[in-house]
């Protein structure tokens, strides 16, 4: 059975909005979107950026590197635009009343 954590309240994340945390010490930026919230690495494949400083686009459901541009869908981690080639780490998601929980990657 999956683990998941405990890692915030939903009206701590902005809608639409981010937020980085520490789940079983990595750092994962949250991404909420209405009811919706998603969970991915937050440090950029190409160079070592914290994605949750970069531009967050919910219509289209990524999120830009501030360091270099790359895009990264925020659903799968694959990359949209380069420099960066490597996708990132997602991870599953529950919402149980308030609390935002993180489980297990899924592309691993």
């Amino acid at each position: 059975m999956a683990t998941f954590e405990t890692v915030a309240k939903l009206d701590e994340i902005p809608d639409p909005g981010c937020k980085q945390v520490v789940v079983r010490g990595d750092l994962v930026g949250l991404y909420r979107v209405g009811e919706d919230v998603y969970a991915m690495g937050d440090v950029c494949t190409h160079e070592e950026a914290y994605l949750t400083e970069g531009d967050f686009e919910p219509d289209e459901l990524e999120v830009e590197c501030p360091l270099h541009g790359s895009c990264f869908n925020i659903v799968d981690g694959s990359v949209r635009i380069l420099p960066a080639t490597q996708p990132e780490p997602t991870y599953e998601v529950k919402i149980e009343g308030d609390l935002v929980l993180v489980g297990p990657r899924r592309n691993d």
